[in-house]
């Protein structure tokens, strides 16, 4: 959620800001400070209210004592006068403070300055590129033909249990999707310093709010109901990405400023209803409504926010480096950037058999934007309450990941190579024709 002191402080600065997004989002700033300043006069009116019956009270009190009863009541009434009138008051307060957060709630973070400028995904800058594309005696196979000739993923039968959009995984496809997630694993919390948990996969509805999922991208989850009580339904839902329960772990605390940078990694199932989206209905594992995924989370102070994204980035690209996958880092302009960013990086790898970049991992500071909706703060050695920066990041995502390893490393023979690094998690060095 923005800052609202910010808001009113620099108005311009933010509908500026906002406008770099292309979204017109920048149009109801002007709403959010008519409803605030309604909220504050209100406020003012009210504790102006308070202390004149305060005022009163001891006048009443007075008059008693000088047996005065007929003022006395006189200033009771008015007491209760002034009371109605507070009561009013709170609830013009309430209402407008819901109708203002509810406005705050939808818009989106504001790009940081050193954000590319542009509208769309097209124009996002490369920040630079790691190996080369693999060359093939013939033209490399798609992972659907791979999958299908070493029985890796049985994509009718995964629809058959689910729908389009999910994928069974079968013999070496099920261990190679096993070995790649504790291989990710193992790397982040031994060489990266990540602390691993494993989130709940059903999660809360403040859990989606908290990382701005909701309410802008409602339509896209999987609400939950228990059994058949029809009340439940949207109060649980299943986990967009581990991002979500793993940066609310702290949510309504206050941290002391020695706890931070925290850092975590966890490993889930992500589910996306994504519904109507492009791509669904065809055959394939590079968009499906679910997908594993190791997510990356920093509780950081402000001063390190974009220190420690770079290493996020890092951290991801040593992936694909021990896998020896071709990649680019690119940084998403204004325009293509997440509801909850400042600023975003995208790794893309390089998938031969579909002849295009795959993204495999998007890494975010998201600086106080998530903090200030998860009321989450830690206090400074001075005694001051800050929100912290919370980044999160790919660290990568399957099964993308899965696609590009398996059509890079796709031998002559039908085989495909397992790169050594690997090789300890999956007990062998090829899955063989």
């Amino acid at each position: 959620m923005l800052d609202i002191k910010l808001i009113r402080e620099q108005p311009d600065h933010v509908r500026e800001r906002l406008a770099a997004r292309g979204a017109g989002d920048e149009a109801k700033i002007s709403e959010v400070l008519n409803l605030d300043d309604q909220r504050r006069k209100a406020l003012v009116e009210v504790e102006q209210l308070k202390a004149e019956r305060n005022k009163v009270s001891k006048e009443i009190g007075a008059l008693m004592g000088q047996k005065k009863l007929e003022e006395a009541e006189a200033k009771k009434k008015q007491t209760r006068d002034i009371g109605d009138r507070i009561t009013v008051l709170d609830k013009q307060v309430a209402e407008v403070e819901a109708a203002r957060d509810a406005i705050l709630l939808r818009l989106p973070n504001l790009p940081h300055t050193k954000v590319a400028l542009g509208k769309s995904a097209a124009e996002n800058p490369t920040v630079r590129t790691w190996g080369n594309k693999p060359a093939f005696s013939a033209k490399p196979k798609s992972h659907v033909e791979l999958c299908e000739q070493l029985k890796l993923v049985d994509f009718a039968r995964g629809a058959k249990l689910s729908g389009s959009g999910f994928l069974l995984y079968t013999n070496w496809g099920a261990r190679l999707e096993r070995a790649l997630i504790q291989f990710l694993l193992d790397l982040h919390t031994t060489e990266h310093g990540y602390t691993e948990v494993a989130p709940p996969y059903i999660i809360g509805r403040e859990c989606m709010v908290g990382v701005g999922q909701f309410p802008k991208f409602e339509d896209q989850a999987y609400a939950v109901q228990e059994g058949l009580d029809k009340d439940t339904m949207g109060k649980l839902y299943l986990l967009p990405t581990a991002e979500a329960p793993v940066a609310n772990i702290h949510r309504d605390e206050i941290l002391k400023e020695t706890q931070l940078p925290i850092r975590y990694c966890a490993y889930s199932p992500c589910f996306r209803a994504e519904a109507g989206a492009a791509g669904l209905g065809t055959r394939g594992m590079i968009r499906v409504h679910q997908f594993d995924k190791v997510e990356l989370i920093k509780l950081v102070k402000p001063e390190d926010g974009y220190a420690e994204l770079d290493k996020m980035v890092g951290n991801a690209e040593r992936v694909l480096q021990l896998l020896g996958l071709h990649y680019k880092v690119i940084q998403l302009c204004t325009g293509d950037m997440g509801f909850a960013s400042a600023m975003t990086f995208d790794i893309e790898v390089w998938a031969p058999g579909q002849d295009q970049y795959l993204e495999v991992s998007s890494c975010s500071n998201c600086e106080d934007f998530q903090a200030r909706r998860m009321n989450l703060r830690f206090k400074t050695e001075a005694g001051e309450n800050k929100f912290p920066h919370i980044l999160n990041g790919s660290g990568t995502a399957l099964a993308r990941l899965f696609v590009a390893l398996i059509e890079t490393h796709q031998q002559p023979d039908g085989s495909i190579y397992i790169p050594e690094p690997l090789r300890p998690y999956l007990k062998a060095d090829k899955i063989p024709a």
